[in-house]
């Protein structure tokens, strides 16, 4: 494996797992209170355009490993609507 594939390994993997934690909190608190709906918004449309473009330009690891983040940020924005509606 060359050093650039390294390297892209390890961001993609960062990039996917970053969400896990801020899943969990929201999720075991039952509180979205403090999350930025308009930053969440903006991410999972970048992460949208960036697995666009992996299809565009035909590349796999791209397009999977942002498909996976929007996944991940819109589990945010889902929990963030599911726990910030007045009960």
């Amino acid at each position: 494996m060359i050093a650039a594939d390294v390297v892209g390994t390890v961001a993609a993997l960062c990039s996917m797992t970053s969400f896990a934690p801020q899943i969990a909190k929201i999720w075991r608190d039952r509180d979205a209170a403090e999350i930025s709906l308009s930053m969440y918004l903006v991410t999972v449309t970048g992460f949208g355009l960036w697995s666009a473009y992996g299809l565009l330009i035909g590349s796999w690891p791209v397009t999977v490993s942002n498909i996976i983040c929007v996944a991940m940020s819109g589990a945010v924005l889902a929990l963030k609507w599911r726990f910030s509606r007045p009960h």
